[in-house]
């Protein structure tokens, strides 16, 4: 697989309001062996959509794991505008999304529900496939773009959920 979109819940929708929870960590731990594993059979290219939550976790893995191996890292935004309103600390987790190797906006701003369906589209026709973190038992907008993942032929979906988070939390404490 050459290129891995990686989505997942917000640091709302887990409760996650703190960066020092040591629900981070145990998110982080799972994603450095997931993504070790994407690296070693191949992967080159390691998108994001530049959400914060699982996304900016995953981002901050995915620029350590640079120093060991060779991969390139892209986001794709919906809109020029995402992340203007956010709060200082939001708009530095902003920035870090933007000292990539590769910055791509869909659109300047929004306009209409359509943009997402295309910007969506362009997501799943440009990689090959996703590291979701999302469970089924705890369903948000996501579901949207889970679903089109499985109906899109030839397209691989990785999921983390709940019960592998658990797995890594008790690895980490044995």
């Amino acid at each position: 697989m050459n290129s891995l979109l990686i989505m997942g819940y917000s640091s709302f929708d887990l409760g996650i309001f703190n960066e020092k929870d040591i629900k981070i960590s145990v998110i982080k731990k799972a994603v450095r062996k997931r993504l070790i594993g994407f690296l070693e059979n191949g992967l080159k290219w390691v998108i994001f959509t530049g959400n914060l939550g699982f996304e900016y976790w995953a981002l901050e893995v995915a620029k350590e794991l640079k120093e060991d191996y060779e991969f390139q890292i892209g986001t794709i935004f919906a809109f020029e505008t995402q992340g203007q309103n956010w709060n200082e600390t939001n708009q530095i987790k902003l920035a870090s999304f933007k000292q990539v190797d590769f910055v791509k906006y869909a659109y300047e701003t929004y306009e209409n529900a359509g943009q997402f369906r295309q910007y969506n589209d362009f997501l799943l026709e440009n990689t090959e496939g996703a590291f979701v973190f999302y469970d089924e038992e705890n369903k948000t907008k996501l579901k949207y773009m889970v679903d089109r993942m499985k109906n899109t032929s030839d397209y691989e979906l990785y999921l983390l959920d709940f019960e592998d988070l658990q797995e890594t939390f008790e690895e980490m404490n044995e």
